[in-house]
């Protein structure tokens, strides 16, 4: 897939409103689970109860196995199997990926804001932060990714003190 219909994709992203970072990546994510309605229904109501997209990104994350790097979900996986589940997954972290990167730089401050309110997660942030693009993620898109998260985490620094300074800066 070519940098321009990255582009494309991410801008659709964008463009669709506010609104997509709830239901619609839900239901990309549960489209990919099409014929299998309790699966869709488990991961719909896991990525529901999580308000930003900055927190499913964290989340996603969180299911990646850093030594094997197959996503595990306990109830997905009961219900799809490991393959499917680690696919569905998989697919659904580098959407919310290309969501986040997708957004503009006072979007992604709103999102992270509202992200660091609700879940407290400053010393989190900066101990893993480099950790939470998908393995899938190209060079451009995590360089993208990490130059917009320090540069967020430096204003957050000026506006709140030192728990943002980047390691060893």
């Amino acid at each position: 897939m070519s940098w321009y219909r990255i582009s494309l994709r991410v801008v659709s992203l964008v463009q669709a409103g506010p609104e997509y970072g709830r239901s619609s990546i839900i239901n990309v994510a549960s489209k990919s689970l099409e014929g299998r309605q309790p699966a869709a229904e488990i991961w719909r109501q896991s990525l529901a109860k999580i308000p930003t997209v900055f927190g499913r990104l964290a989340y996603l994350a969180s299911l990646r196995n850093p030594e094997t790097h197959r996503y595990i979900h306990s109830s997905l996986t009961a219900a799809l199997g490991t393959d499917d589940a680690d696919r569905a997954l998989c697919n659904t972290h580098h959407q919310v990926f290309s969501q986040w990167i997708g957004f503009s730089l006072s979007e992604q401050k709103a999102d992270l804001d509202e992200y660091l309110r609700t879940s407290g997660g400053r010393k989190d942030l900066m101990q893993q932060y480099r950790n939470l693009p998908p393995a899938a993620a190209r060079d451009v898109e995590r360089q993208l990714y990490l130059t917009d998260l320090e540069m967020l985490m430096e204003l957050l620094r000026y506006a709140g003190g030192d728990d943002f300074a980047a390691p060893g800066a």
